[in-house]
């Protein structure tokens, strides 16, 4: 599964591992599974990679606040995606869009 195929997955909030292995046909722990031995990533990992690639996307193309962003990304609360974003990046969404300002 490409990350570009998450993109219309992400209609009701974030793409759940549940959901996504429920579209596959496959148990969550076999995603994770099959995930991990070919590429070192669970599934709940490759979400939380497509979520940061289109949030730096967005942070850096768009004049979107950082809350709003969050919310087109499907987070119900965007603390926890600015919380995310500095976990995977070392740096909050502003510190990021303004490293290319």
């Amino acid at each position: 599964m490409g990350m570009s195929t998450m993109a219309e997955m992400n209609i009701y909030g974030l793409p759940t591992v549940k959901y996504i292995s429920f579209q596959l046909n496959v148990s969550p722990n076999y995603l994770s599974d099959l995930l991990r031995v070919s590429t070192g990533q669970n599934t709940q990992q490759h979400i939380h990679t497509w979520v940061i690639e289109k949030a730096k996307e967005k942070l850096t193309t768009s004049s979107l606040s950082v809350n709003e962003i969050a919310i087109q990304l499907g987070f119900e609360y965007p603390p926890y995606f600015s919380r995310l974003f500095k976990t995977k990046t070392t740096h909050t969404p502003k510190e990021f869009r303004n490293s290319f300002n």
